[in-house]
């Protein structure tokens, strides 16, 4: 189950936001009515009460809201238990002061705003003697290894567990702990109605993670990175998985650069399938894997680990995706001219897409030129790939077939940007921009201008995300849905 939380300053506010989210039948209700300002009154918040409730009454030293004695606090507790509500939140420091009654179940709690204790077995064993229906044990990841300790916590519990952590280092705990055996876990109704760091939105938790559907045999992937809250992966493999009925769930997991090994090393326990490698840490994914391919030694970047025959697997999609967004791109051009080989390439930029560009045209036999804002970072590049490079002041007088920009540059917000200037562009070339965000950057909109063929970083983006698809489903993927799916969210105000 989902417990949807609800916060409301007056008591006529919070009856009215439950009323309303009664209608998108929630599976439980955590009311906070340690929230309410006014006069509380509990007979009548659960009087002909729509769905099962958990009341929940926070103090101060708990983060809560609670601005009573502690005696009124749990006169309030005893007072909803009376009312027979399905389950009442007791800290386990007050639970002897709470005695059972009635059909009630005791959800005993216990909150860390700090860390994760090393003793969480030994404040587990704790609580079981507090007659629990329910434990409920809620730390802060300072580390995502915190999230292990957690989790399996929950499968080696005797009594019903609910246990994540909270912090964006925790929300792989939020989403996985049922999948452990937890009871129920906690969600946010609206954006403005986060009880605690990191909770993540009902809506999300159904609809893009299917939290109900996961199951033991539900196979898990994620997206590794730091930061990582706005990658667009986990929408565009969490749909293609429903899409095609595929068993798998994807998750955003914020790792820092230096707890990279250790965090997948952990996370085996987890049985974690498989993980996307966004920046910083394709360098780190390649040292870890235990089967590197080709082309990511070549690249000396890893953005897929993927397991398989017990043994992690490192690839780079962006190889693959550069060759086709261009060999797509050169379908406009004259038929003898269509192919990569011979093709002079200027290639804008000197991190990782750059690097994936210059081997995936190299190794197609184009002759490769590359410039960048940092001249020390493009004459490194060059140096080790083998290519010339010409100074960023110089890009514009360089003759090409083919250019590639592998910038931010014209990247949301700074849309009205280019990395390369209009009168520099003529009809012969093909620009392709790696920026997707906007699809039509100020580049492509210059290249139409001029006549030029293009090719988006929406297009590669995508065909990455399908070669991924199909390491971790074993299955074609839905390349037409997941661009539809892309397009939408670009569309669409966050």
């Amino acid at each position: 189950m989902i417990c949807v939380s609800l916060g409301r300053r007056r008591h006529s506010a919070l009856k009215q936001a439950y009323r309303d989210l009664a209608k998108l039948n929630p599976d439980l209700v955590e009311l906070r009515v340690d929230w309410i300002m006014s006069r509380l009154n509990v007979a009548r918040l659960l009087k002909k009460r729509p769905t099962p409730v958990v009341i929940t009454c926070r103090r101060e030293q708990d983060k809560g809201r609670w601005s009573g004695t502690e005696e009124q606090r749990l006169a309030v507790l005893r007072e909803a238990i009376i009312g027979g509500a399905e389950y009442v939140d007791i800290e386990e420091d007050v639970a002897a002061s709470i005695p059972r009654y009635g059909d009630t179940k005791r959800l005993i709690s216990y909150h860390n705003f700090e860390d994760t204790p090393t003793d969480l077995s030994e404040i587990h064993q704790r609580m079981t003697e507090c007659d629990p229906d329910v434990i409920k044990i809620v730390t802060t990841a300072n580390r995502p290894s915190d999230n292990v300790r957690v989790l399996e916590l929950i499968k080696s519990a005797t009594v019903p567990t609910v246990a994540f952590c909270m912090g964006d280092l925790g929300m792989i705990s939020r989403i996985l702990c049922g999948r452990m055996g937890a009871p129920f876990t906690y969600a946010a109704g609206s954006r403005a109605g986060e009880m605690a760091p990191g909770q993540l939105l009902w809506d999300d938790m159904r609809e893009l993670y299917r939290y109900d559907s996961i199951t033991s045999d539900t196979k898990v992937f994620g997206v590794i990175g730091d930061p990582i809250a706005h990658s667009l992966s986990p929408l565009l493999h969490s749909t293609a998985f429903h899409e095609v009925d595929f068993d798998g769930v994807y998750l955003p997991l914020r790792i820092p650069a230096e707890d990279v090994q250790q965090t997948l090393q952990e996370y085996d326990k987890l049985d974690v399938s498989g993980y996307s490698v966004t920046i910083p840490h394709k360098h780190a994914a390649l040292d870890f894997a235990e089967v590197p391919d080709v082309q990511a030694k070549l690249i000396g970047a890893s953005n897929t680990l993927f397991k398989a025959d017990g043994k992690w697997h490192a690839t780079n999609t962006d190889y693959d995706a550069i060759v086709k967004t261009v060999e797509v791109g050169l379908t406009t051009f004259p038929e003898d001219a269509r192919e990569i080989k011979g093709k002079q390439v200027l290639i804008l930029g000197a991190g990782g897409v750059a690097r994936a560009a210059v081997c995936a045209m190299q190794q197609n036999g184009a002759a490769v030129t590359i410039t960048n804002r940092s001249a020390d970072r493009a004459r490194a590049l060059g140096e080790d790939l083998g290519c010339q490079v010409v100074d960023w002041e110089q890009r514009g007088e360089q003759v090409c077939d083919i250019l590639i920009n592998c910038t931010s540059v014209g990247m949301h917000p700074n849309v009205s940007e280019s990395p390369f200037d209009l009168p520099w562009l003529n009809e012969s070339m093909l620009v392709f921009d790696t920026v997707y965000t906007p699809e039509n950057t100020q580049l492509l909109e210059y290249a139409k201008t001029r006549g030029c063929a293009t090719a988006s970083g929406l297009d590669m983006f995508v065909r990455q995300a399908a070669r991924q698809f199909e390491l971790f489903a074993g299955q074609s993927a839905p390349t037409d849905f997941m661009m539809e799916t892309l397009r939408q969210s670009l569309l669409t105000p966050s």
